[in-house]
């Protein structure tokens, strides 16, 4: 079992206090073994293995199971008599009807240090029923950012090269766990993401949402791939699906994107007016949670690097805490604008400037912002480094890697 370190100092300070840790994010992205992870961690601190509890509801164990107060008397009757503190590990627990309420429930009639896992939204604070108010703390979760996918491979022994050429391999292979822990050629990978995506798919939006034109679904998920980083709106999508002979109400276009949401398979990313500080609801951005996944269902194709750079760019942004919109600064644009209890940073991404008109525009656009927060443009060519009018420039790969600015 790998570590992973980030993941760990973001739970520490919450261990022991009266609040339900969530850990929420796509599938196979290892939540379990974070969960996993945090255990061992607690029995180096001392604490008995036999009050470390956990039950992973994905398991065939827990079908048939069919209600919340099941689930509840099921637990119940293994903490009965325990006079001690136990550490309740619950995983994938959005299988479990009313699992709000039951956590809630057995925080109050137990001594219980409660962690929970899952893959849909559901438990993301925005998400989080009446019943856990003020009595969780939401940690998303991520696939392997650039720095863990380096590390992983030193854990296994690999050769790793300078970071500037590991990002190609990075933006081929991307950062689900189980890919990473195996020496697989690109279509082992891409195999075993496609799984991954189908298993979202059908598990966590077809099923659940209820999708009665799966055909359709595949056709936006598609879309969206083919588009991220782009700004595009449910109308789009419609109008899209109308050229091709399919016809999709705009609501509905909107409901599948939300679904998408909600498994975790899509970011939406919103458009944010620099000047008028406030957040725009048209033509917003959507990033994928992991670079393979387009690979997976797309094929790979080298001309979508440019984005797929900004697609990890803005996921390492989320990873550190950062809420991330697009730049509106009248006509112009900036990447994105990061913004953290009283911090913020201004992006543009560019995979090469090649021409004076280019570079103008990318520098340009940073400049245009009269205030004292960091800026920054960065790129993968030999020119990525150096200051310009207090515009940073650094390589892509060496802003993931860097601690000095998040």
């Amino acid at each position: 079992m790998i570590d992973r370190p980030r993941y760990r100092a973001a739970i520490e300070p919450y261990i022991d206090l009266p609040l339900a840790k969530v850990l929420a994010g796509i599938r196979r992205s290892g939540k379990s073994t974070i969960l996993l992870m945090l255990m061992d961690h607690l029995e180096r601190r001392g604490v008995p293995r036999d009050r470390l509890v956990r039950y992973s509801f994905d398991s065939l164990a827990f079908t048939g199971m069919g209600t919340g107060a099941e689930f509840y008397r099921m637990i119940a009757d293994r903490l009965a008599g325990v006079s001690e503190r136990v550490y309740l590990f619950l995983d994938e627990v959005q299988e479990v009807p009313d699992w709000e309420q039951v956590v809630n429930s057995l925080m109050t009639d137990f001594d219980v240090d409660v962690y929970v896992t899952g893959s849909n939204s559901r438990l993301l604070a925005s998400e989080i029923s009446t019943y856990l108010t003020g009595r969780y703390v939401s940690i998303p979760v991520h696939p392997l950012s650039f720095a863990e996918f380096l590390d992983f491979k030193r854990a296994q022994g690999a050769a790793v090269g300078d970071a500037r050429d590991e990002l190609g391999a990075y933006l081929r292979r991307g950062g689900f766990p189980v890919v990473s822990l195996g020496d697989l050629g690109d279509q082992e990978a891409y195999r075993i993401v496609g799984d991954i995506y189908a298993s979202v798919v059908l598990r966590d939006i077809v099923q659940r949402g209820d999708i009665r034109r799966p055909e359709l679904l595949e056709r936006i998920v598609r879309f969206a791939f083919d588009n991220a980083g782009k700004t595009f709106s449910a109308k789009s999508v419609a109008d899209y699906l109308k050229s091709q002979q399919r016809v999709l109400g705009v609501e509905t276009v909107y409901n599948y994107l939300l679904f998408l949401e909600k498994a975790f398979l899509l970011h939406r990313c919103s458009r944010f007016d620099v000047k008028g500080k406030e957040i725009l609801k048209t033509q917003e951005k959507f990033y994928l949670a992991d670079p393979s996944l387009r690979h997976a269902l797309l094929g790979y194709d080298p001309t979508s690097t440019a984005a797929l750079l900004e697609n990890v760019v803005y996921l390492e942004l989320r990873r550190r805490g950062f809420d991330v919109h697009v730049g509106k600064l009248g006509s112009r644009e900036i990447d994105f604008v990061a913004q953290r209890r009283g911090e913020r940073l201004y992006i543009q991404v560019a995979r090469e400037i090649g021409d004076e008109a280019t570079e103008l525009r990318e520098y340009g656009n940073l400049l245009a912002v009269r205030d004292g927060y960091p800026k920054y443009v960065l790129r993968t060519d030999a020119f990525a480094e150096g200051s310009y009018e207090g515009v940073r420039t650094m390589h892509v790969a060496d802003f993931l890697l860097s601690e000095a600015w998040g």
